[in-house]
């Protein structure tokens, strides 16, 4: 083959090379931004890839700029990019949402006490729950279970056994759990007589998710 002929033979391949170096890498995904707390109208909890972080209002943390606080909501802004998160909802990331992946994570930062707590829905209704590993089903207050508008009385009636004794109690099916854009549903409850601080996050829901606890952070992955 002539010389002047392999040069040109070769040059669809020097162009794909040069192009391919050519080719700017792959940005860095943005920080996964959970809002975990607030202090008053000054400051915020968040997570930030896990990691707990106060955050002062107009203070930028490892990426994430906090905007604003009102009516248990904070903005957040990351590279120009404006996100408006509910108090303890699910992490998100400030991404276009064909990027989004579908929501199978539940993110906990401990609180005091060494317990893990953070607001949800029942039936679409916004509730606070605490995790209890030791609670065979999620346990609902007869005040908090009214509060929500819980039909429970339509329910089971058993006995169990908490910390001040055996009680009278209504198991039945709840609807839905949604924490965060994580959504689980035909969950299994009780009810129980007085008032408690939190809905009890028992086995019925856990059960649903894969656990682990890493740096005082709980990480719960839907199994279906």
């Amino acid at each position: 083959m002539h010389p002047f002929a392999r040069h040109l033979a070769s040059l669809p391949l020097l162009l794909c090379l040069g192009l391919a170096a050519a080719q700017p890498p792959l940005p860095p995904l943005p920080p996964q931004v959970q809002l975990n707390g607030m202090l008053g109208a000054r400051a915020a909890l968040l997570l930030i890839d896990g990691e707990p972080r106060t955050v002062e209002v107009g203070a930028t943390v490892k990426g994430v700029k906090l905007v604003a606080l009102e009516d248990g909501r904070a903005v957040i802004e990351i590279a120009g990019r404006r996100q408006t998160l509910a108090l303890g909802a699910s992490p998100g990331r400030v991404v276009s949402q064909s990027a989004a992946a579908p929501p199978r994570q539940i993110v906990l930062p401990v609180g005091p006490g060494g317990h893990y707590t953070t607001m949800g829905m029942i039936n679409g209704q916004t509730t606070s729950f605490l995790v209890d590993t030791g609670a065979t089903s999620v346990s609902i207050s007869q005040i908090e279970a009214e509060k929500l508008g819980l039909r429970y009385m339509y329910g089971k009636r058993i006995v169990t056994q908490t910390a001040n004794g055996i009680v009278p109690a209504y198991q039945f099916q709840l609807n839905s759990i949604r924490i965060g854009e994580v959504e689980v549903r035909d969950v299994d409850a009780i009810v129980i007589p007085g008032l408690m601080g939190h809905v009890l996050l028992g086995n019925s829901f856990l059960n649903r998710f894969q656990m682990r606890r890493e740096n005082d952070v709980m990480t719960l992955e839907l199994r279906y």
